[in-house]
């Protein structure tokens, strides 16, 4: 074999280094990673419009009020998030069932919705940090004694047709009677016209009731295991998510999220939002 001269060598060799310095300069993001240019609050920003899905058939969380506006607390977050944003809101009827389509199919930028965090649920979504904590209580008459499941035996609890909620109370081996309603609506009017000793729902929903009737009142008692409700949001989006995190972190540390709370179900907020393990 022929010796290769030495400035062929040297040619060869500045090829080589020159492909090694393109490489180096060339940034490759690894499949899937998020970046701000195309995170969904750039896009947000460039549209100069906030797309907030909400369920609006769920007072005071969500619903459409005298002058058929969106109202409600997650509507007044919404418009809290869209004006530190300075953009338009607009707030997209949702359904339980079509929240994480939407935000899927990118028809919503973030969806509020009562939207509690799971594991199934994170397998397709993400979720930021919690603004508002749920269990179940018992909604009834202040003039009834009643203070807590303990002393519902022998007595009528209203649920709404295809819940399981008053199994929560057989599970305590409190022997009570169910009786099932239509609506919540309708369970509720049980209570008020003595049809039935209380109904047992989503302690924010009944706080809310409460305030609306002052001679109904909310028992002090969680009986199931807490539910941490959230923002959802398109997965793999970090920017985004890391930019509605600290939107949270601000109005709960101004205690503007609690005013709010306050506002709707006319109560403090009952659990903390950090829970301590």
């Amino acid at each position: 074999m022929k010796p290769v001269k030495a400035s062929a060598k040297f040619a060869c060799l500045l090829a080589a280094t020159a492909v090694l310095a393109l490489a180096g300069c060339t940034k490759v993001n690894p499949p899937g990673q998020d970046t701000a240019s195309t995170s969904t609050l750039q896009q947000v920003l460039q549209r100069g419009t906030l797309r907030v899905g909400d369920c609006l058939t769920f007072a005071p969380f969500g619903f459409y009020n005298k002058d058929g506006q969106p109202d409600g607390y997650d509507v007044d977050l919404a418009k809290e998030l869209a004006k530190e944003m300075g953009v338009k809101l607009e707030v997209v009827n949702t359904t339980s069932a079509n929240r994480i389509p939407n935000l899927q199919t990118a028809k919503v930028d973030v969806v509020f919705c009562n939207f509690t965090r799971n594991l199934e649920r994170a397998k397709e979504i993400a979720f930021t940090t919690p603004y508002v904590v749920a269990s179940e209580a018992l909604l009834v008459k202040k003039s009834s004694g009643i203070q807590s499941a303990k002393d519902m035996a022998n007595r009528t609890i209203a649920t709404v047709k295809g819940s399981t909620n008053g199994d929560e109370v057989r599970s305590m081996g409190i022997p009570v009677k169910i009786q099932e309603y239509d609506s919540s609506e309708a369970a509720i009017l049980a209570v008020k016209q003595g049809q039935a000793d209380a109904m047992i729902e989503d302690n924010n929903f009944l706080a809310y009731q409460a305030k609306l009737d002052p001679d109904l009142v909310v028992t002090n008692e969680a009986l199931v295991p807490l539910e941490y409700n959230a923002f959802g949001v398109k997965a793999g989006d970090q920017v985004w998510l890391n930019y509605l995190n600290l939107f949270l972190f601000n109005i709960n540390a101004s205690k503007q999220n609690a005013e709010l709370y306050k506002k709707w179900f006319g109560t403090d907020p009952r659990y903390p939002l950090n829970p301590q393990f």
